[in-house]
């Protein structure tokens, strides 16, 4: 089981194992504010709520203007796993502006494809196939994307991962 570690801001920071939640909390260093109440950790002598979520008691100073770095994975989940061209189911990503013409590896030149458009589409833009994007592929700016493991997100986590308004 994971646990998701919140700043004293309350702004997502790490997804950890249960065990580091736990440490983390008996050391003072961290507070509960979600537990998953159907799993409890059972010790030799006490039966404790697993967490879900906690909160650190002290503010983690982090850098700002930190760069989400590019993957494939995150460029699917950052389009739905859909065609940018089609709108159809995607399994792999295209360069807008081919490497072949010098398009770079980044999230502005990268899209979730499906395989028959990225066929078809080769080493040409979309301008040329006549086909347009369905997304503007950007790099993602929320929080949530800081942190490793929340691509399989905990349904109680939804209300700390949403993005800031």
């Amino acid at each position: 089981m994971r646990t998701l570690v919140l700043n004293a801001g309350y702004e997502p920071l790490a997804v950890v194992s249960f065990k580091r939640a736990i440490a983390l909390v008996l050391s003072s260093k961290a507070t509960v504010i979600e537990v998953d109440v159907e799993h409890p950790v059972w010790a030799v002598n006490a039966v404790f709520d697993r967490p879900s979520v906690i909160v650190l008691t002290r503010y983690v100073h982090l850098p700002h203007g930190r760069a989400v770095p590019v993957s494939r994975r995150g460029v699917l989940r950052r389009d739905g796993h859909h065609c940018a061209y089609c709108g159809k189911s995607a399994t792999t990503i295209d360069h807008v502006l081919p490497k072949s013409r010098g398009g770079a590896d980044s999230w502005d030149n990268l899209v979730a494809c499906c395989l028959r458009c990225n066929n078809v589409k080769g080493d040409r833009t979309a301008v040329e196939m006549g086909w347009n994007l369905t997304v503007v592929p950007r790099m993602p700016h929320d929080p949530a994307w800081m942190v490793r493991g929340v691509e399989h997100a905990l349904p109680e986590w939804q209300g700390y991962l949403a993005p800031a308004a």
